[in-house]
């Protein structure tokens, strides 16, 4: 299959494209030096391309970053799947689209698994962008008979992911402090609930999208376990090779948090198969594993590691 890739230099974006040429698809990204917002340049992009599938992942994609700048958030994850939806659509062969939205556009739901007919509820301006995202799908389906499938995954992390992302965040400060025998580990909200599945698994989900999702229809893509961020924290710690402490930062605490983000995957599990398979310990020791060799060498300038 030939697949094209929004947002490929992305940390998903490059597991994914890892994992489709190992399954012999023919991979291609849309250039970085293309703004996603840039209607015309995305059109030419995909015209001469001609992709089977697109994976659209290009996203600004941290939700406390959107309470900052809810504007820019908006123009590139709404405006920017426009784009990728009217440029697929004049393809002469249209291909499969998927939309990777998130789990975020549910808000706050409760304690119980969440299923993909629950009400979409919004509580950040990212959360709102992806909503948007989602119902220009929606309507290129009704409207324009595109074949497009909605991905919602919840967390998902793995070896690579930025720091401002709290499971990076929490194993890169934890390395840091391993190269000064030790530490203090500033820490945001550790009582929300997320279910965490590891990107390897998550990719895994979204070629069996492409490849067998029904157009219009919106999937979880989910572990099916919760765990707190305290509990990952903990896990994290009990890795390290130094003593750390642990310390509260209040500038590290979002204006609103969901409580508990947990998924029901039984449709996607129903319609492809896919379950999670990687257990969540040997994610957070593979993350943990990649900024202690990322640090190894020498702490990045101004960040030297707490004696």
């Amino acid at each position: 299959m030939r697949a094209l890739l929004t947002g490929a230099s992305g940390f998903v974006g490059g597991w994914l494209r890892e994992y489709l040429e190992t399954q012999g698809d023919e991979v291609v990204a849309l250039a970085e030096s293309i703004d996603i917002r840039d209607a015309a340049a995305v059109a030419t992009a995909l015209g001469e391309q001609e992709p089977e599938a697109v994976y659209h992942l290009a996203a600004l994609t941290h939700v406390g970053r959107s309470w900052d700048e809810p504007a820019e958030t908006f123009s590139v994850n709404a405006m920017g799947t426009l784009n990728v939806l009217e440029a697929a659509r004049r393809v002469a062969e249209p291909p499969v689209v998927l939309l990777v939205s998130s789990a975020e556009v549910y808000g706050s739901v409760g304690d119980a698994p969440v299923r993909e007919d629950a009400p979409l509820r919004p509580v950040s301006p990212y959360a709102a962008s992806k909503v948007a995202a989602e119902y220009l799908g929606v309507q290129a389906v009704l409207g324009r008979s595109l074949r497009v499938v909605r991905a919602r995954p919840f967390n998902h992390v793995g070896p690579g992911q930025a720091p401002n992302f709290v499971v990076s965040a929490l194993a890169r400060r934890i390395a840091l402090a391993e190269l000064g025998g030790g530490g203090v580990v500033a820490v945001g909200n550790l009582e929300p609930r997320r279910d965490i599945t590891d990107v390897r698994d998550v990719v895994r989900a979204y070629r069996l999208l492409v490849e067998r999702g029904a157009p219009g229809e919106a999937y979880n893509v989910a572990s099916g376990r919760t765990v707190t961020i305290a509990e990952v924290l903990d896990e994290l710690v009990g890795l390290a090779k130094c003593p750390i402490e642990v310390v509260q930062d209040p500038a590290l605490v979002r204006p609103v948090e969901v409580p508990v983000l947990s998924g029901d995957a039984t449709r996607l599990a129903e319609r492809t198969g896919w379950r999670a398979e990687i257990p969540l310990g040997q994610t957070l020791g593979d993350v943990l594993e990649h900024w202690r060799l990322q640090l190894r060498d020498e702490p990045p300038p101004g960040e030297q590691p707490d004696a």
